[in-house]
């Protein structure tokens, strides 16, 4: 079943706060293992 657009909407809002929080982060390792986390959760997405 497909998404509404404001459920494709909501779902880009969170993409968006997640890659904003991982860009502000400072520490290297930290930063890596947000985007890393991003990543996980964007795959997951497409396999589902």
């Amino acid at each position: 079943m497909g998404q509404t657009d404001s459920q494709f909407k909501a779902f880009i809002r969170f993409v968006l706060d997640a890659l904003k929080e991982a860009i502000q982060e400072k520490d290297e390792e930290k930063r890596k293992a947000k985007m890393e986390k991003i990543i996980e959760n964007l795959q997951k997405t497409l396999e589902d």
